[in-house]
């Protein structure tokens, strides 16, 4: 790939340290830019607060989005007793866990690498987020230095309470690799998910500084949200409404700027993972928009690659309790 010609921005502007360029092309399309320009500096900040730290502290499981050597963005999930994160400073994350040995997420961490983080305790539906780069790795984790660091609403969450489950044996099974066509059985999972995280990234000149880096978001919606079709080159392309956020257009503004993204999909029942990375577009056609009630736009990836993980996650979750927001995009 090649990077330079491949990404569709120039150098971020200096317009707000807080935000990159591709973040605010989005903010003035929605006309919010004035606001967020006020608005970003307060709620984004340098270190987690005592608030962030805390859940962080206490959760089973961590989102982490991570970019491959080709600049594809990859969304994985860690998961350990409740205590193997560590906050020793508002600054500092200590994460006393890895990732499964076929997750891509395993070959980034390196000391310098970007990585973007989401601690989401979804029984409470609280979610926080907290970006930077890694300047520790060992045997049993890595350290990350905490550059921007916010709190999330709650907003399309579905509430489930998660419960241990030993999948030794079952984690014998191995990880299979999937994609550009997913086949049948994948594709039957994402038609009936109701929750997706998605990674994406700055462009490559702008993940060094503080307005630019790698971010991992959750994505919630009635079970078949996500539609799949066939593309031009017979790949899959997975199509997601962008309902109405925090303005902050993250996700929208790192696509922007840097066209890729990854997706993960959790089996709450059995703990299998998928995970997929491709080619992402933004649509806003308002014929499209018809099918997904409330949606201000649509989200698109062209499958590249992915991973079935089996029996990657030690817990199972209890059945959701749909988050309220939902009741009001119910197709007629």
């Amino acid at each position: 790939m090649d990077r330079a010609k491949d990404s569709p921005m120039a150098q971020p502007t200096d317009r707000d340290a807080t935000f990159h360029a591709g973040e605010i092309v989005w903010q003035e399309r929605a006309g919010v830019d004035a606001r967020m320009a006020q608005i970003g500096p307060r709620v984004i900040r340098e270190g987690m607060s005592d608030e962030h730290r805390e859940l962080f502290e206490k959760l089973p499981t961590l989102l982490v989005g991570s970019v491959d050597p080709a600049g594809r963005p990859w969304a994985s999930v860690l998961a350990g007793w409740p205590g193997y994160m560590a906050t020793p400073d508002a600054q500092t994350l200590r994460v006393d866990a890895l990732p499964h040995p076929a997750d891509p997420l395993r070959a980034q961490l390196a000391v310098g690498a970007a990585v973007g983080m989401l601690g989401l305790e979804p029984q409470t539906r609280r979610r926080n987020r907290a970006n930077g780069t890694i300047i520790d790795v060992d045997a049993a984790g890595f350290t990350m230095h905490v550059e921007q660091s916010f709190g999330n609403c709650p907003r399309y969450i579905q509430a489930r309470r998660p419960r241990w489950v030993d999948r030794t044996t079952a984690a014998l099974e191995p990880a299979r690799v999937l994609g550009p066509s997913l086949g049948a059985a994948a594709r039957g999972w994402i038609g009936r998910a109701d929750t997706l995280f998605i990674a994406s990234a700055a462009p490559p000149e702008a993940r060094g500084m503080r307005s630019g880096g790698v971010d991992v978001s959750h994505r919630g919606g009635r079970p078949g949200f996500v539609t799949l079709t066939t593309g031009v080159d017979g790949g899959d392309v997975l199509t997601l409404p962008d309902y109405p956020g925090n303005n902050f257009y993250n996700t929208l503004g790192n696509i922007e700027a840097w066209p890729y993204a990854g997706l993960l999909f959790i089996d709450y029942a059995c703990g299998d993972t998928l995970q997929l990375t491709g080619r992402a577009t933004i649509a806003t056609d308002a014929v499209a928009l018809r099918a997904w009630p409330g949606a201000q736009r649509l989200v698109q990836l062209h499958v590249d690659s992915g991973m079935w993980t089996p029996a990657a996650m030690p817990f199972a979750w209890s059945e959701p309790q749909m988050a309220p927001q939902l009741a009001a995009f119910a197709v007629a």
